[in-house]
């Protein structure tokens, strides 16, 4: 058995340095010896006939269940050699085979009907809203920030991306704006307040949904913004702007058409919609098996080859995609240190073994957007092609505006309340 466990690191890692240690005591090293020394501990014999069920899946259920642990290094670095070695033209034929099976039958694995949407949007949002105090940013935005600058700490960075995501709406006042995904309400109420529209706001989250209208409600903005637990498939009526940050990956491949034909049914004539999304820089591939089974059931991160025939069949013009690269690896990565640096507060509110599949969740994020081509995708709609101006200038130009108002003292200390 070990020297077929021997064999089975050998093939996978080909670069790096990585010590395997038995249950029993004994080590051996795979790698070519660059970098930093890693290694792991198998924790007890049956380690490794699980782990060959089904590597991708396997690893994470044993690392969070204390079956296997990093000894030197971090889950991050382990993960890092991993996804390096994976990408390689040389990686191993049984990597490329799951991945190969997985891909092809994607389609199946994302069924996405109202009770089904819900269930795996609570499985995931409605955990304890304390856990994402301890490292989100104080405006609780869960997606992607906008780093204009290295320098930018999350706060300042999250206030860009909803300064970038307003700029793009071309919001006016008196605008009417519909939410789908509002989450704990941070995009909705910046909306309300700094572009002076009226929002309605869409989310399954009870928990978000509550900790949003009491925001709402302690800003004095209940008659500005609705928001209400409803999925986008049941709403009815019309919108002068329509937006959705970090919801298109819980739609499911099956059902692209239906959520862009939903869009343009609900899009004045002369309106803009703008769908922030992850998605893959490298084509079509199958969600990892322990992300969706542990993380976000129903969760599926598309190619831009997989939403721009569903968008061209509904009589919606692309009129601009923006790709931001890395902005989401280090937002993670700011995540994953202030969820660490509060790990006793986490174990507190659940236990080790959530602690641990978080830090595997937050871990392998970050790794998946440096080196494993996960990017997000901004994509602007509108059903006229002269709605929006012909030049990108006007991006620029309404974030300096917007500036000058979001970062007014006055709003600062609000936001830091």
């Amino acid at each position: 058995m070990e020297k077929l466990l021997h064999v089975f690191f050998a093939e996978l890692i080909k670069t790096g340095s990585l010590e395997i240690e038995t249950a029993d005591g004994r080590k051996f090293g795979v790698g070519d010896g660059s970098g930093k020394k890693l290694a792991l501990r198998f924790n007890d014999k049956a380690v490794f006939t699980q782990l060959l069920r089904d590597p991708e899946l396997r690893f994470g259920e044993l690392y969070m269940d204390g079956r296997i642990d990093v000894t030197q290094g971090t889950i991050f670095d382990i993960l890092t050699l991993a996804a390096v070695n994976m990408a390689a033209p040389q990686s191993p034929l049984w990597v490329r085979a799951f991945q190969k099976t997985r891909s092809t039958f994607r389609h199946l694995r994302h069924p996405n009907d109202l009770l089904r949407a819900k269930r795996n949007v609570a499985h995931h949002y409605d955990l304890d809203t304390n856990l994402y105090r301890l490292f989100l940013d104080q405006d609780l935005q869960y997606s992607c920030a906008y780093f204009e600058r290295d320098s930018q700490n999350l706060e300042v960075a999250q206030l860009a991306k909803k300064r970038h995501i307003a700029a793009k709406l071309l919001v006016e006042p008196g605008h009417t704006i519909l939410d789908i995904g509002s989450g704990f309400g941070g995009l909705a109420i910046y909306l309300a307040q700094f572009c002076n529209a009226s929002l309605t706001g869409l989310t399954l989250s009870s928990a978000q949904l509550k900790v949003a209208q009491v925001r709402a409600g302690q800003l004095g903005l209940t008659s500005a913004i609705d928001f209400r637990l409803l999925d986008y498939r049941q709403l009815d009526g019309r919108f002068d702007r329509i937006v959705s940050v970090g919801m298109f990956e819980h739609v499911g491949v099956a059902h692209y058409e239906s959520y862009f034909r939903k869009i343009a049914d609900l899009l004045e004539g002369d309106g803009v919609a703008l769908v922030h999304t992850i998605g893959r820089a490298d084509g079509p591939a199958a969600t990892n098996p322990w992300v969706a089974k542990y993380i976000f059931p129903g969760g599926y991160m598309p190619a831009l080859s997989e939403i721009m025939p569903a968008i061209e069949r509904t009589g919606l013009f692309v009129t601009d995609i923006e790709i931001l690269r890395l902005h989401y690896a280090d937002t993670v990565k700011t995540w994953r240190e202030r969820f660490l640096d509060h790990r006793a507060a986490v174990q507190a509110l659940h236990d080790e073994r959530f602690c641990r599949m978080w830090e595997l969740y937050l871990a392998g994020s970050e790794c998946a957007f440096r080196y494993e081509g996960l990017v997000v995708f901004q994509i602007q709609l509108a059903k006229k092609l002269h709605t929006v101006p012909l030049t990108r200038d006007y991006i620029n130009h309404n974030e300096a505006l917007l500036r000058e108002l979001d970062t007014a003292p006055a709003f600062l200390r609000v936001a830091g309340q």
